[in-house]
């Protein structure tokens, strides 16, 4: 079994690399990634160690792919992730990336015949749609009425570049799946959190709490007066790896689908609990400033419905969400200056 994981120095890329070869040992695995994430560079001795041959090379050149030799399967986790990717500066880097890239990988798949894996988000929901939710305020959280978020949710109206680029991409990878009959799976992920993320506010929100945590550094919460009652389901980035790698044993069982993957609401935390949580873990308390105006894009509540996918396998997550931030504690403070480093650089 020969698998390419593009974006495989990233914090989903090199996780899932590493976790692919302890399980299967004799697969070839290959991560290829452009290095351009501060950070990235810090997973290569990993990757090194776990014996994955590391190209260093860039979705967006498509002679790059085409490069490489055959591979049965190919998982696409390489994007810019940010929800606010071309908000403030041109938004080439987002297109070419997540668009650009992802055709690249799918023209690969179709010369190889590859089973493609296509890691989405639920960024590609509308946030007005998500925001008109019927909801309730509780002590510590904003709850949704309804049981969360499912793939039949409409998809009319502006979800942020980053979802703009990755549905745009979906509609590709299902074209590709009926045009030439590649087996092809897409994974809606909500937030993926755990060790070798580095997080910042607007992307790896979990692990950015839990860092500024441990070095000591001001919060703010943003928006919906300021609260910190905005609710994310989370999903421990194992959980992930154990989910793909079901998916890699049986193409033919999981081609054509779209499903949302994530916590739900067993598996999520606001804001303002995750600070709690997070001070108890590193027994520090830092400044948490108020502000009332609201970022670009951003969703008071995302809880997934992840029924569709429970309904096709016995999956489920194997860790809370107080779990997945422990892990990302322990982790930090035994790479704390490297992590430091990497994140002021």
């Amino acid at each position: 079994m020969r698998v390419l994981v593009t974006g495989g120095s990233g914090f989903v890329g090199a996780n899932l690399c590493i976790g692919l070869a302890e399980r299967h040992p004799s697969w070839t695995l290959t991560a290829l990634d452009n290095l351009k994430r501060r950070g990235s560079e810090l997973n290569l001795p990993r990757l090194r160690a776990a014996g994955i041959r590391f190209v260093h090379a860039d979705v967006r050149a498509q002679a790059d792919l085409l490069a490489l030799p055959r591979h049965d399967a190919i998982v696409e986790c390489s994007a810019e992730p940010s929800a606010l990717a071309g908000l403030h500066d041109a938004p080439d880097y987002v297109v070419q990336s997540n668009l650009v890239g992802a055709y690249h990988c799918l023209e690969l798949a179709r010369r190889d015949a590859a089973q493609v894996i296509f890691i989405s988000t639920s960024r590609v929901y509308p946030y007005a749609a998500l925001n008109a939710l019927p909801y309730r305020e509780a002590e510590s959280r904003f709850e949704l009425a309804g049981p969360g978020v499912s793939e039949t949710f409409p998809l009319e109206g502006p979800r942020t570049l980053y979802g703009a680029t990755k549905l745009a991409a979906e509609h590709l990878v299902t074209e590709y799946a009926g045009m030439f009959g590649l087996p092809t799976v897409i994974d809606r992920c909500g937030v993926i959190a755990g060790p070798w993320q580095m997080g910042r506010v607007d992307q790896g929100v979990f692990a950015y709490w839990v860092l500024a945590h441990q070095s000591g550094r001001p919060l703010r919460y943003i928006g919906y007066g300021g609260a910190g009652k905005q609710v994310r389901d989370l999903l421990h980035v194992e959980d992930l790896v154990e989910l793909i790698d079901r998916q890699l044993a049986a193409p033919e069982h999981w081609a054509g689908r779209t499903l949302n993957v994530g916590g739900g609401r067993e598996v999520s935390l606001s804001l303002r609990e995750t600070t709690e949580v997070c001070r108890e873990l590193t027994g520090r308390s830092v400044p948490v400033q108020a502000e009332d105006g609201e970022r670009p894009g951003d969703v008071r509540v995302y809880v997934t419905d992840a029924s569709r996918l429970h309904a096709l396998t016995d999956w489920r997550p194997a860790r809370r969400a107080e779990e997945t931030l422990a892990d990302i504690a322990t982790w930090a403070r035994a790479h704390e200056a490297l992590v430091l480093g990497a994140l002021e650089g």
